[in-house]
């Protein structure tokens, strides 16, 4: 009479031990309470600089969001799971990595959620609101703060916009404007990258990029001084990259402490 009363009870057990085990499992590969950065423009966001050793490690405690809008464990190229980007074998070396990084060494307690979706040979008119790259980028990231807590957009576009830099301001600030109103929140950062100024047109749109914290608030942005080109005129080499993800990193921090 005891086996029999004995029976059930270990095969309920063993039932509860398994729902625990799937949830724990489960919950390991949803990562939660993220702090979350949306990384959009064009191709020096998307990295087109080469992957070398040091870059080709997974990141600890990053987490990049994939093409399912699962999150795993931010590898690079990070711009390999943007829903607008051009050839996988376009998809390199940007900012974001060491940026991660450097958030990684002055937050050791954060886990880091990156939202990567940028397109190379993009203009300002593309990344207004109700366009494909703008509703792309707002929708992922509404997922992936499900995980946690959106901190800042870091924004690197510019180059196809050179002839026009006396007009590009205020289309930066509509898109700001809109974003912090989809994401809802009007202090949220905003970093913008300068252009190389390894490029002989791109003295003018450097100067406008470096009036927007002047007339928009809660922004700033990362200067390009000193940095190097592939040789294209155009693009960030892998040590650049470095450098310039790191400064991302130091505005944020700015904003954060």
């Amino acid at each position: 009479m005891m086996l029999r009363k004995t029976i059930p009870i270990i095969i309920f057990l063993s039932f509860l031990f398994s729902i625990g085990f799937l949830f724990s499992c489960a919950h390991k590969s949803s990562p939660d309470k993220l702090h979350i950065f949306l990384l959009i423009g064009q191709s020096n966001m998307a990295g087109r600089a080469q992957i070398e050793a040091q870059d080709s490690t997974a990141l600890q405690r990053v987490y990049l969001l994939n093409d399912k809008d699962k999150w795993e464990i931010a590898k690079n190229p990070l711009n390999k799971y943007s829903t607008i980007r051009k050839k996988l074998s376009m998809q390199r070396l940007g900012p974001g990595y060491s940026f991660a990084q450097k958030m990684s060494r002055v937050f050791p307690q954060w886990k880091i959620g990156l939202v990567v979706n940028a397109r190379g040979g993009t203009g300002i008119l593309q990344w207004q609101k109700g366009t494909q790259f703008y509703n792309e980028a707002v929708r992922r990231t509404k997922i992936a703060i499900r995980s946690g807590k959106l901190e800042a957009i870091l924004w690197h576009q510019g180059e196809n916009d050179e002839s026009r830099a006396a007009s590009y301001l205020p289309k930066l600030q509509q898109m700001i404007n809109d974003l912090r109103t989809d994401f809802g929140c009007d202090s949220l950062p905003f970093i913008a990258g300068q252009v190389g100024t390894f490029r002989q047109s791109g003295a003018d749109m450097n100067k406008t990029i470096a009036q927007l914290p002047g007339i928009v608030p809660f922004t700033d942005y990362v200067s390009s001084e000193g940095l190097t080109d592939l040789g294209d005129k155009t693009h960030f080499n892998s040590a650049s990259q470095r450098i310039f993800g790191e400064r991302y990193a130091e505005k944020v921090v700015g904003f954060l402490k």
